[in-house]
């Protein structure tokens, strides 16, 4: 089997497969997206490219984007959009933060599902989350510490994959970045969770006890919270 891939303005990448046994033209777009066409051995790969052309309609309408994968206009965080752009002039993929937009810039030849694009939307949206997180989170931890009379040392954000918080013995906070992408209400429920550990380290039966006093129905929300993950592309975008 012989293969060969081209690069269609406005259709993508394409995968030209030349098979013994084919005696026609086949044309099939996979789960991530991917353009390939199967087609007899003795037909050229121009015959195939130009056969991709004529179905850039069909092509369109099946290449719908692999499951969790970022798509325009979604929204990351509290204040920004993903905006996908192709452009003539761009020979490779870019992104960078423009006010509230996250702007994915590529190439015409390739589509939105490309893993370069996806990667480069996924960076961008995570520079999105870290200023937000940034900028949003030390004040409203400072503002219900001040509120609730708790007292903490010192409050990091980082970029965590299975928590969305955590407090040391030393009274150090750290809080993930993908908070951003929570209602407030959770948020300030992580928050005060983790401010309820500057006075009780474990999660027995005392810790419960301060958190519903600051917190009630502290349950509730942590049975709630149990419905998003600390990632990306799982998260809705809707969240508010």
């Amino acid at each position: 089997m012989a293969t060969k891939q081209v690069d269609i303005p406005g259709i993508g990448t394409v995968t030209i497969y030349k098979r013994r046994g084919n005696r026609s033209l086949r044309l099939s777009v996979s789960s991530r997206g991917e353009i390939r066409v199967s087609m007899p051995y003795w037909l050229t790969y121009s015959a195939g490219e130009q056969f991709a052309i004529s179905r850039a309609d069909w092509i369109a309408a099946h290449r719908t984007p692999a499951p969790g994968a970022l798509q325009h206009g979604q929204r990351i965080g509290k204040a920004h959009h993903l905006s996908f752009q192709t452009s003539a002039q761009a020979t490779r993929v870019t992104a960078r933060l423009k006010q509230s937009q996250i702007e994915i810039t590529y190439p015409v030849h390739i589509s939105p599902a490309d893993q370069s694009v996806q990667q480069a939307a996924h960076g961008g949206a995570i520079r999105a989350l870290r200023k937000e997180a940034g900028q949003l989170l030390p004040y409203r931890l400072r503002q219900i510490a001040e509120r609730d009379e708790f007292t903490y040392k010192s409050i990091s954000i980082k970029q965590l994959k299975s928590r969305w918080g955590s407090c040391t013995s030393n009274q150090d906070i750290t809080l993930n970045l993908y908070l951003m992408q929570l209602p407030w209400h959770l948020i300030d429920y992580v928050i005060m969770h983790e401010l309820t550990h500057t006075k009780v380290m474990d999660h027995g039966p005392a810790f419960w006890q301060e958190l519903e006093r600051h917190t009630p129905g502290a349950k509730r929300l942590r049975k709630e919270i149990g419905g998003y993950h600390p990632v990306l592309d799982t998260l809705p975008s809707s969240v508010a």
